[in-house]
């Protein structure tokens, strides 16, 4: 099963906005939201939350791409996040996140007895490859037990 089945499988969300995971590696994970008339504000684009909820399953799949070796002794968690919505989004659009610490720092931590938090970063953009969104998912792997 891939990451972007598994999220499908587990969040509902995900499954209700249609979201394609399009490529999940611990480097770079890139999902789509295609243009859906059922998730469009007054304007005709992609809803704010839709949009939100797109940045956050990017981040998720790469969190779970670079630590899911890790889930037998901790649960990953979102802390926080913070978007900012910088041009309007029209049509298909496509979330990019990336890890912002590498992820060895994040389980030597872990290894430390300490509970690590990370950001992930997310890039939101258009078709025409545009910046529509940038968002901030601040992490943590919270130890079990």
């Amino acid at each position: 099963m891939t990451i972007g089945e598994m999220l499908a499988a587990t969040v509902p969300m995900a499954r209700t906005l249609n979201l394609d995971f399009v490529e999940t590696t611990p480097e770079k994970a890139v999902v789509a939201l295609p243009d859906q008339g059922d998730f469009h504000n007054h304007v005709g684009g992609p809803h704010a939350g839709a949009m939100f909820t797109l940045g956050e399953s990017a981040s998720g799949a790469i969190v779970l791409a670079a630590f899911g070796d890790q889930l037998s002794r901790a649960v990953p968690l979102a802390v926080s996040a913070e978007i900012a919505y910088k041009k309007l989004a029209m049509g298909p659009v496509t979330a990019t996140a990336t890890l912002g610490r590498p992820a060895a720092d994040v389980v030597a931590e872990l290894d430390a007895g300490q509970r690590p938090e990370f950001p992930v970063a997310i890039a939101i953009q258009r078709a025409d490859g545009a910046v529509t969104g940038e968002m901030t998912v601040i992490w943590t792997l919270r130890p079990n037990g």
